[in-house]
């Protein structure tokens, strides 16, 4: 198993989720009539960091209770939702270059990425979702020591950060670290219970380790 191609093709697949989703904000519903500007007081406000947080943890409060096949459909619909309201920061600079940070990524143009993101990191420490995409790009500039770095800042702001507890246990086992890999995927497990894909790495260490036999 290729642990480094699969976090890549998750990381893509995020990226791409992202920009379909701005897309798809973006785009009227008919391109071709060209609507009138509203005035500007007629604009919706923008959501501040901290109701942006407040939301994002209810969903997790949720996230947390669906672990039953049926409910599968839920969970995926909620994370998809949470990762959503992590890449808001309340700014709509931050958001720009966070953008960029994560369309480089898609392009894999990662040494762009890190600038983008090391700008967003500069001038807003206390956004997870930049330490975040920025340990992604460190991750597969194969800069290994600087995405744990950032990883730990992105669970101190965000503890509850699925995707990086995920991205952590792929790093420690690249690492050959399976004992630390599992114990991250385990505290991931208990934020997203109901995901496949972390019960099955779950499954694979406990089987290398010997926490579980065939």
């Amino acid at each position: 198993m290729d642990l480094r191609r699969t976090l890549k093709t998750s990381a893509l697949a995020f990226a791409l989720y992202n920009v379909t989703f701005a897309n798809a904000q973006e785009t009227p519903p008919f391109p071709d009539v060209a609507p009138s500007a509203p005035p500007a007081e007629a604009a919706p406000p923008r959501e501040t960091a901290r109701e942006i947080a407040r939301d994002a943890q209810v969903l997790l409060d949720r996230l947390a209770t669906l672990t039953a096949e049926e409910e599968a459909v839920e969970a995926r619909r909620l994370a998809a939702e949470i990762q959503e309201r992590w890449t808001h920061s309340g700014s709509a600079t931050i958001d720009l270059l966070l953008r960029r940070g994560r369309d480089a990524i898609t392009e894999g143009e990662y040494t762009r990425a890190i600038a983008h993101l090391t700008a967003l990191t500069d001038h807003a420490p206390q956004f997870a979702e930049g330490w975040n995409q920025r340990a992604t790009a460190f991750f597969l500039s194969d800069r290994y020591g600087e995405a744990l770095s950032d990883i730990e800042q992105v669970l101190i702001l965000e503890p509850r950060h699925f995707g990086a507890l995920s991205g952590l246990a792929v790093i420690l086992e690249q690492l050959e670290r399976p004992e630390a890999a599992l114990r991250a995927f385990e505290a991931a497990q208990e934020i997203y219970p109901a995901d496949e894909n972390i019960q099955g790495a779950i499954d694979r260490l406990e089987q290398q380790t010997g926490e579980r036999t065939l």
